[in-house]
């Protein structure tokens, strides 16, 4: 289960704003490499909506299927907002669900007026 907990503005390169929901999942138990202790840690992810901003914050609290996992990208360079330090990562994490994985996706054929004219 993941559960929507904040939403945030974004914009897209041709300068559109549009919103992406902040996910969270389930406890998940972490040993660090540095020490070897064990700690708890939930893993967020961001999903892009077509969702205007009142109906993002309407969302906050909904819980529903699916699950936040590891995916493998080419290494990228990413800002620690807490302390501003450089790291660099070889991952992200995404939303997946695997009823919706298994089902056909199609494509909508989008018509401008002057095709149907």
């Amino acid at each position: 289960m993941v559960t929507i907990k904040n939403f945030k503005k974004r914009e897209a390169k041709t300068g559109d704003e549009f919103f992406v929901l902040v996910l969270e999942g389930g406890i998940t138990p972490v040993r660090s490499k540095e020490t070897g202790r064990m700690y708890f840690t939930q893993k967020t992810c961001t999903v892009p909506t077509t969702f205007d901003e009142d109906t993002c914050n309407q969302l906050i609290g909904q819980e529903f299927q699916g699950e936040i996992v590891k995916v493998k990208v080419p290494s990228f360079e990413y800002v620690l907002p807490e302390s501003g330090d450089v790291i660099t990562l070889e991952h992200r994490w995404e939303y997946k669900d695997e009823t919706i994985e298994n089902q056909q996706i199609i494509e909508e054929n989008v018509i401008s007026e002057e095709e149907v004219m």
